[in-house]
């Protein structure tokens, strides 16, 4: 399984982003695709979960009506971004887990990861 995250960029307050995860390798018929992200300083958090099937989602409170995950039928995984926000500066980084939602928000849960793409949003 190798993933690569892209899409990531200098932005400013209250503009939108949408990056990008690119799955390859064996072939993916369920399990979980997550976003997380991780600041200077601080832990990888959650940010937003999508079943590979695409039906169902689940996000971090402090992105919910501005994020929205999404999935097409190539493996391509995506997070639309709107009304950034400076604390929204982190390291971004996707995530596949074998199973369901129900274990979406921890990152231990996920094996896989890809490489960061850096979103900056200035003030």
């Amino acid at each position: 399984v190798q993933l690569q995250a892209s899409g990531g960029g200098l932005v400013q307050a209250g503009d939108s982003l949408r990056i990008s995860c690119a799955a390859s390798g064996p072939y993916f018929s369920s399990g979980v695709m997550g976003w997380f992200r991780q600041a200077p300083g601080k832990e990888r958090e959650f940010v937003a979960a999508i079943t590979w099937s695409g039906r169902s989602s689940v996000y971090h409170a402090s992105v919910k009506g501005r994020f929205t995950i999404s999935r097409d039928n190539d493996k391509n995984t995506f997070l639309q971004m709107n009304n950034l926000k400076p604390e929204d500066t982190a390291l971004y980084f996707c995530a596949y887990r074998e199973g369901t939602l129900n274990y979406g928000k921890d990152k231990d849960r996920y094996p896989w990861w890809g490489r960061g793409t850096q979103v900056t949003v200035s003030s």
